[in-house]
């Protein structure tokens, strides 16, 4: 779920906002995901999956006891597209040696299909999917909540692993948005590398399943945190994931909060997964530091307004695409689905 740096004022209208409104978040396990084999897990269903996304309210999965998705042939770029080739650099702290990964067309068509998986349409050329579910062969996104516990795994981490949930007056500090999520400790060295283990079992996961790319939700769980995670916090372990992405050879999306763009952009992230950063006039951020920006845009005047001004040259924003979701992001059989991009 995004952040900005709009006034406390704002903030507080949009959380109040997003108490109102669904919840979606579909993710592996990270105690349990391996490189899977087999068929392509089942797409979640109706009765698992109640995506949402408001204004800085992610739309994410809704369990995390989906089988991993199945391995797939290494995806090429949509047909004329000539995918940009990008050397990252490590962040602070990071060893490994410097890995090549693959990056979509800059302005490629996108879909968002966080919701549940739809066949794309044939000029699609970019697909964003939940871990549960299987890549396309196109160029794939793979989401992982990685700041926060999925609903079906807190209560066990709660019991297995109590020390690795942030604590707040004895008590485990939940996310207001979505409180069936509690928020990862970050606040030692030794708490983040072991979060960040956790978590990069459902990376490699992604990445034996044959997608080219992570992004990686709730960066900006710290703004919850009571004050007990810093972005100093939130960096250095960001800086843990994007290392492991490129160890598995899969890019880093950095998602949403806008206020972090420089610093996450200096850890090597590759490109962006932003939701409504033209209704929050936040797209310049993105593109100004990022090749290649993917933007969801929940509300039609704002996604009329993107369109217009990427349909004049004066005011295209390079490597930014946009496409209008319903705040359910539900599949096209759905009554209220919405699909459209321009």
């Amino acid at each position: 779920m995004p952040t900005t740096t709009r006034s406390a004022t704002v903030l507080v209208v949009a959380c109040a906002v997003v108490l109102l409104l669904p919840a979606c978040r579909p993710t592996a396990d990270p105690a349990t995901a391996s490189p899977p084999a087999g068929t392509p897990a089942a797409t979640a269903s109706a009765a698992d999956t109640a995506p949402t996304a408001a204004p800085h309210a992610t739309a994410s999965p809704a369990t995390d006891d989906a089988a991993a998705p199945s391995p797939t042939a290494t995806p090429s770029p949509a047909a004329g597209a000539s995918a940009p080739v990008v050397t990252p650099t490590p962040g602070p702290g990071v060893t490994t040696a410097p890995r090549t990964v693959t990056l979509p067309t800059p302005g490629a068509r996108f879909e968002y299909q966080l919701g549940g998986a739809d066949e794309p349409s044939d000029d699609t050329a970019v697909v964003v999917r939940d871990s549960t579910a299987a890549p396309t062969g196109r160029y794939d996104v793979c989401y992982v909540n990685g700041f926060q516990t999925q609903p079906s795994q807190t209560e066990r981490l709660l019991r297995a692993e109590p020390a690795l949930v942030l604590h707040h007056a004895g008590e485990p500090v939940r996310d207001d948005g979505w409180p069936d999520e509690v928020l990862y400790d970050l606040t030692t060295p030794e708490l983040r590398a072991r979060v960040a283990e956790r978590v990069g079992h459902v990376i490699d996961a992604c990445a034996a399943a044959g997608f080219d790319a992570v992004e990686i939700d709730n960066l900006d769980s710290y703004t919850r945190s009571l004050g007990r995670i810093t972005p100093a916090d939130t960096l250095a372990y960001t800086a843990l994931l994007v290392e492991r992405a490129h160890a598995a050879g899969l890019a880093f999306a950095q998602k949403n909060t806008a206020e972090l763009t420089t610093q996450v952009r200096a850890l090597g992230a590759d490109l962006v997964v932003a939701e409504e950063c033209r209704e929050w006039q936040e797209c310049h951020v993105y593109t100004a530091a990022y090749p290649v920006v993917l933007d969801v845009e929940y509300d039609r005047a704002a996604f009329d307004a993107a369109c217009a001004e990427q349909s004049s040259p004066a005011t295209r924003a390079a490597g930014l695409s946009v496409v209008l979701r319903d705040r359910d992001v539900a599949p096209r059989g759905a009554p209220e689905a919405v699909h459209e991009a321009c």
